[in-house]
């Protein structure tokens, strides 16, 4: 019985726990940004959108910008406001992101492309963000977790259903 109370607990606040813990991680990592030399990904970051913008935007001027940007998502996230433009905002910075792998291969990997360095290392985690990102996208229009499965296999029959008659007849059911 206490394990289906704490799956239920789960599906609960699973999401939401999520959704503040992705924002306190933006947020914080955005603050840094805003302190030179505080921030571990600063220079790959600066670099980064430097060989991007060929130059023309300085680290002095891209820095305080991404700082900005993350700090917006972390309070989008941690705020549950305005959600879809926050987690676009996420998408494409976490788009930016991996660019080092491909840019700098050799300063984010010891051996390219299988082993990588600390950097490569700070940069690859950001694939559980981007996962973490698309489970929250998918509450944006009220999904939720089903703790339990029955009922889950029923709500995916039933969407699946409503699909399909979206497809067919272009309105909904």
């Amino acid at each position: 019985m206490w394990e289906a109370n704490l799956v239920c607990w789960w599906a609960r606040h699973g999401i939401t726990l999520l959704r503040l813990s992705l924002g306190l991680i933006f947020f914080w990592f955005g603050v840094q940004k805003f302190f030179p030399g505080l921030s571990s990904a600063e220079a790959l970051a600066t670099r980064t959108i430097s060989f991007l913008t060929f130059g023309w935007v300085p680290p002095q001027v891209s820095l305080p910008v991404l700082a900005t940007w993350e700090c917006a998502i972390g309070l989008g996230l941690l705020t549950g406001r305005l959600l879809r433009l926050t987690l676009v905002l996420l998408f494409v910075q976490m788009a930016g992101t991996f660019l080092p792998l491909l840019f700098f291969p050799h300063e984010t990997f010891k051996i390219v492309p299988l082993v990588p360095n600390l950097e490569g290392q700070y940069i690859l985690k950001n694939l559980v963000l981007v996962s973490a990102a698309l489970v929250v996208g998918a509450t944006t229009r009220g999904g939720r977790l089903i703790a339990d499965g029955k009922a889950a296999q029923t709500a995916e029959r039933t969407q699946a259903l409503h699909q399909r008659f979206r497809r067919r007849f272009r309105r909904e059911p």
